[in-house]
């Protein structure tokens, strides 16, 4: 908008040009900057701060017109701003053409300027009061017809603020919308507990322009503790318990969320670690009326505060937070229902085939027992008998052995090659790209048109060794999607010799960040060493040696099963 310079109040036409400037913004900045600017213009002021103040009065920044940047940055680091905002009424405005000599005395010092004139308006939006206006140095002095004037425009700028915030709102609120779409899409694709309230923490910390996102959940014993953290000061917020006097127990307790202005500031302080945040949000993880975490946002000192627009949002998301853990918690109790079932199956089938076989075999040795016993029995009908126990006895094997078959993976139906390409196929779902996939035999890279060759693969693993290298890349394309943020993955299987001199030998590559060292849960990795061991073999998981990256490596020998 063009500069406007007029000595005569009584001309409406910069008033209406301003006003208009004012309403053309969106940014709740820009407005505050075109307040302050046309402030000073209209009242042809050489300087004015507009110091925006939270709940308790205290300026938060200050907005700026005809200082240099190097004079504001010694105004901020100064009491200044307190002295003004101290001075400046609660509601009205202030006229001093005779500035105290104190004051005149700082500002010289700071701004390298004397100060003849002052003038202070409160500036409020429903009235409340979200900022003070000081304009200094007008020639002539500052006049009531100025009050009328800054009245009028400071009317329009709240006006203006109040749309944009409106407008503000609308858009978070539709970011709020895709972050629960996209939490919700992440739960039905079958993501774990801890993946999904990742998930949520992360997707929270961004919508909300928060700094810090901690969930907390019951922990050992009746306490409740951080589990989940992102952002600022994270690691050291892991593992911090909230007793049950503290605001976030009242919260889960209450099923009602709560905003607080700083935590810096706050009267009572029950977490020590959160004194050193500002601002905090607590939003309750409720189920069908039931409390099971609280989701905290929290912001650095000197940020702006929650809005209270922002809680039923963050309660909504929150919200799904607590189904997470239902869901997880049906998972697992449907996990054990689907066990005690193949239990009963399988006392079943074993009852019903091998142990009454078995118990039939038994009886006929009994028999055949006594009529040794008794003489009654010659070599060739002995040997007869015994034949059949055999038989029997060979039956029952089998009978077992097929259920034990029955209770392995349905993948054995398949081939190992053919689930190693379905792994590396369906991994482009999680990982956002599809990963690079080599086969060697014994030093040599099988093409992907080498048949024969491939079908060594198949010929050189088992059925027991097959499940594991399967998992075992499994669970390292997971490790890279979850924790590498990587652009590029790679999985090499390398078969040396055969049984029973073999070696397998497992390598997944990334060029990301690699697996957090604070990441307290390793279960994956663990599963990945367990396997390992339990055919002699070994797992490490290493920087790349260009140190690109993580790889895992995972190796075990080649027995005859």
């Amino acid at each position: 908008m063009q500069n406007i310079h007029f000595t005569n109040h009584s001309d409406p036409v910069p008033l209406v040009a301003a006003t208009l400037g004012l309403a053309s913004q969106l940014e709740v900045n820009e407005i505050l900057q075109e307040f302050v600017t046309q402030a000073c213009q209209l009242t042809q002021s050489q300087y004015g701060v507009l110091a925006l103040v939270d709940t308790w009065g205290t300026p938060t920044s200050l907005i700026y017109y005809g200082l240099p940047d190097s004079v504001r940055s010694q105004l901020e680091a100064s009491q200044l701003p307190a002295k003004l905002a101290e001075l400046a009424p609660e509601m009205g405005s202030l006229i001093l053409d005779d500035v105290p000599l104190e004051l005149r005395s700082e500002f010289l010092q700071v701004t390298g300027s004397d100060l003849h004139s002052l003038y202070a308006l409160s500036v409020s939006i429903h009235t409340q009061v979200f900022g003070r206006l000081f304009l200094a140095d007008k020639q002539g002095g500052f006049s009531e017809a100025d009050t009328q004037l800054l009245s009028l425009l400071a009317k329009a700028a709240g006006v203006a603020v109040e749309n944009a915030r409106l407008y503000r709102e609308a858009q978070n609120r539709e970011r709020w919308i895709r972050a629960s779409q996209d939490i919700t899409s992440a739960m039905l694709g079958g993501a774990d507990e801890e993946e999904a309230l990742v998930l949520i923490a992360k997707t929270v910390l961004e919508v909300a322009q928060a700094d810090t996102a901690l969930i907390i959940l019951p922990s050992v014993g009746f306490t409740w503790a951080c589990e989940i953290a992102e952002g600022y000061l994270a690691e050291q917020m892991i593992g911090v318990v909230f007793p049950a006097e503290g605001r976030a127990m009242a919260v889960l307790s209450e099923g009602v969320g709560m905003i607080v202005d700083s935590m810096t500031r706050a009267s009572t302080m029950r977490v020590p670690e959160l004194r050193d945040f500002g601002p905090a949000l607590y939003a309750p993880m409720m189920n069908r009326d039931t409390g099971t975490g609280v989701l905290l946002l929290l912001r650095k000192p000197g940020e702006p505060e929650f809005d209270a627009s922002d809680l039923p949002l963050a309660e909504s998301l929150a919200s799904q937070a607590a189904f997470v853990l239902e869901l997880a918690s049906a998972r697992h109790l449907e996990d054990v229902a689907t066990l005690y079932d193949e239990r009963d199956r399988i006392g079943r089938d074993l009852h019903d085939f091998a142990i009454q076989q078995l118990f039939a075999t038994g009886m006929q040795l009994d028999t055949a027992m006594k009529k040794v016993d008794s003489d009654e029995v010659s070599r060739a009908e002995l040997v007869s008998i015994l034949q059949g126990a055999l038989g029997a006895v060979d039956e029952s094997v089998r009978q077992i052995r097929s259920i034990v078959h029955s209770l392995q993976d349905k993948d054995l139906a398949t081939e190992l090659l053919e689930r190693i390409y379905r792994e590396t196929s369906i991994a482009r779902n999680s990982l956002g790209f599809a990963p690079g996939l080599i086969i060697k035999i014994d030093g040599d890279v099988v093409a992907a048109d080498d048949e024969d060759r491939l079908r060594e693969v198949n010929r050189r693993i088992g059925s027991d060794l097959s499940d594991d290298v399967v998992a075992v890349i499994r669970e390292g394309i997971s490790n890279v999607a979850r924790h590498a943020k990587a652009t590029a993955a790679k999985v090499i299987v390398r078969i040396e010799g055969e049984a029973p001199e073999g070696q397998v030998t497992i390598r997944v590559m990334d060029n990301g960040v690699g697996i957090p060292l604070d990441r307290t849960r390793t279960s994956g990795l663990g599963n990945l060493r367990a396997r390992a061991r339990r055919h002699g073999g070994d797992c490490t998981v290493l920087p790349r040696e260009d140190h690109s990256g993580t790889a895992l490596t995972w190796t075990a020998p080649i027995f005859d099963e």
